[in-house]
């Protein structure tokens, strides 16, 4: 089950990640509005409220979304 899991989440991030740039690319969101999306999503993950093995996955995904908002990875691409 843990490897349908890292699948999903790996599909849903990419997929989120092409919607934001297509977004993006077409000047549909500027990327002030991105960045606040992704921080938004950070802080869900950050706050929330599970159990303590759920915290801990909850922790990573906040820690890599903010790394992506610190890289500029969205106005860095080639």
């Amino acid at each position: 089950m843990s490897d349908q899991r890292d699948a999903a989440g790996m599909a849903a991030f990419s997929i989120c990640e092409a919607l934001l740039l297509a977004l993006q690319d077409r000047n549909l969101l500027p990327e002030r509005e991105i960045v606040g999306i992704l921080r938004d999503a950070a802080a869900t993950h950050e706050n929330a409220q599970d159990p303590e093995d759920e915290r801990k996955l909850h922790g990573a995904a906040a820690k890599l979304i903010n790394e992506i908002i610190i890289g500029g990875n969205l106005s860095q691409r080639s």
